[in-house]
């Protein structure tokens, strides 16, 4: 669906609005689409989806997913979630997943940024390389 300039714009205001201590207040978004949804603005599903959109990668760029071969250690939990509040600031929602597939080492993602220190990770550049 193609969204207009104006219902980016709006739906961009609306997510200014739903920010609150500079995080994402739920019960702003709530009660947002609820008034959005209500009073059916020109072009309010547009206005809706792009918001989504931007609710979507706000979760996302908050949230810290740390993969790894084995469980690790709460010691090792804690270093790393320190290290990562450090780099992207407090408020991130970490997920620890143990993943076989890894072989060895971890790999973090947080939004669009993957650290990737597998051995899975190593072996599929060398493939690239050669």
């Amino acid at each position: 669906m193609k969204i207009s300039k104006q219902a980016r714009r709006d739906a961009r205001e609306l997510f200014r609005c739903c920010i609150s201590n500079s995080e994402l207040d739920e019960n702003r978004v709530r009660t947002a689409v609820r008034r959005v949804a209500a009073g059916k603005p020109r072009g309010y599903i547009a206005i809706l989806s792009h918001f989504q959109r931007l609710v979507r990668l706000e979760i996302m760029s908050r949230t810290a997913k740390v993969e790894s071969a084995t469980p690790l250690s709460p010691q090792l939990q804690t270093q790393i979630q320190g290290d990562l509040a450090r780099r992207y600031g407090g408020g991130l929602t970490f997920s620890f997943v143990q993943n076989p597939a890894v072989i060895g080492g971890i790999r973090v993602q947080v939004g669009g940024d993957v650290y990737d220190g597998t051995v899975q990770g190593r072996i599929n550049e060398l493939k690239i390389k050669n």
